[in-house]
C-alpha cells in the first residue's frame, strides 16, 4: 500500500559537495541549492509525458553544438 502525495516533503541532498534541498509535492518537483530561493521545477505532467526528457536532451544538443564553435 502506497501513501498519497497530499502534502509538500522536503529531504536535503549532497551533490558533488553542495547542498540542495528537494522538495516533493503534489504538483511536482523542485530542487533549490540550500540558502537559494530559486530553483529547478519540474510539473509530474511535464514528467510523466516526457517533456522533461525532452527538455534535457535538446539541453544536451544545445550544449554540444556550442562547444564545437568554440
Amino acid at each position: 500500500m502506497t501513501t498519497r502525495l497530499e502534502k509538500t516533503i522536503k529531504r536535503e541532498l549532497e551533490l558533488d559537495g553542495r547542498l540542495y534541498t528537494v522538495q516533493m509535492g503534489p504538483d511536482g518537483v523542485k530542487v533549490t541549492e540550500k540558502g537559494h530561493r530559486k530553483g529547478q521545477e519540474l510539473s509530474w505532467r511535464a514528467i510523466i509525458s516526457g517533456d522533461a526528457s525532452l527538455h534535457q536532451d535538446l539541453n544536451v544538443s544545445l550544449d554540444a553544438t556550442s562547444s564545437e564553435g568554440e
